[in-house]
């Protein structure tokens, strides 16, 4: 009796190092249907991906909020810590300290970071500590109905019609001055552009920080909001198209002053997205803290990367921090010896 031979198995998509796509996924979200959050999830999935970043070296570090749920839905066999409100950053801190081998990759919301953690967001920053902060930035304290948050800008308004007679904090014109050497902010809706400013943030030996504007479907997606899908459509003015080349991987990339690029959102509209300058210098605060005020005056959302700074040592190196893990270092190189106490009593006689 002939038997047919079986078709041989599709090979498996794998990256660098050898993992699947679904190496890097992690629960499902429970966050509500078209919430920005998601996408910027399935961005890091993607981003880490094509990096080949091993999920076992990364420690994923949150506080409290909609946004610092986020790391439950990528990378589940990475390490994990959610903190209280406002304290991820001393965490990721200790975290990168402890054993300067793990990629801290902290997320947090503009509640969590601009307003009870603002105190440990500025010492984060001028610090330079090695470590990839997102603020998954909505305007409002989703987790809470919907209050306005630190980063509602002037005179927008809440579903309910309430006013905000506030002015905002610029996260972004913030973290520059106080001392990131990576500040970049971008929309959730915006794949391309945000998968490429992750991926230069990953690769990063300083401070990346990457302002998501992520709109709340359900409770600031409507008109007078100015973090809605429709507003952000509207003002949204990329610096110019944003590309990353990973060391191991050969791309060339084609772009034409002028062009524009259509992207479909999650909620249906389309997003034209078009370059605007080819001159913007990102190695230069004044210019992009010129250019952050300049936008808010404008009412305009400019995305693209700011600033960046490759040659600023950051905090490990400052430390003198060793390469090992400090858990796995013998007692001979944590504990002074006699001789050194000996020398400090001798000095206070």
């Amino acid at each position: 009796m002939a038997t047919t031979a079986m078709p041989p198995a599709a090979p498996k998509k794998v990256n660098r190092v050898g993992l699947e796509p679904a190496d890097y996924k992690g629960n499902r979200s429970t966050l509500c249907a078209g919430c920005g959050h998601n996408a910027i999830s399935e961005r890091i999935i993607e981003a880490c991906y094509e990096l080949g970043v091993e999920p076992y070296r990364v420690a994923k570090l949150s506080g409290i909020g909609c946004s610092s749920k986020s790391p439950a839905y990528f990378l589940r066999s990475s390490h994990g810590f959610n903190a209280v409100h406002g304290r991820m950053p001393s965490v990721a801190t200790g975290t990168v300290l402890a054993n300067r081998a793990i990629m801290a990759l902290g997320v947090s919301g503009d509640g969590d970071s601009a307003s009870i953690g603002i105190g440990q967001f500025v010492h984060l920053m001028r610090r330079n500590l090695p470590c990839v902060y997102i603020i998954e930035d909505n305007g409002c304290y989703g987790l809470t109905k919907g209050q306005f948050s630190a980063t509602a800008d002037l005179g927008s308004k809440l579903k309910t019609g309430v006013v905000n007679d506030l002015p905002p904090i610029d996260t972004c014109a913030l973290a520059i001055q106080l001392g990131a050497t990576y500040v970049a902010r971008s929309f959730s809706g915006d794949k391309k552009q945000l998968l490429a400013l992750l991926e230069g943030a990953l690769v990063h030996r300083g401070t990346a920080m990457l302002d998501v504007i992520s709109p709340c479907v359900t409770f600031n997606d409507h008109e007078g909001s100015t973090k809605s899908y429709s507003y952000v459509k509207d003002h949204d003015e990329p610096l110019s198209d944003v590309s990353f080349v990973p060391y191991f991987e050969d791309i060339t990339v084609e772009y034409e002053p002028g062009t524009s690029t259509e992207i479909a959102l999650p909620d249906g509209s389309r997003l034209v997205l078009k370059k605007l300058r080819t001159d913007y210098d990102p190695h230069s605060k004044v210019e992009a803290l010129r250019l952050l005020t300049e936008s808010h005056d404008k009412g305009e959302i400019v995305t693209g990367l700011f600033y960046i700074d490759t040659e600023r040592p950051n905090f490990l190196d400052l430390l003198n921090v060793v390469d090992e893990p400090l858990a796995t270092l013998p007692e001979s190189r944590v504990r002074p010896p006699q001789s050194a106490l000996n020398e400090v009593m001798d000095s206070l006689r």
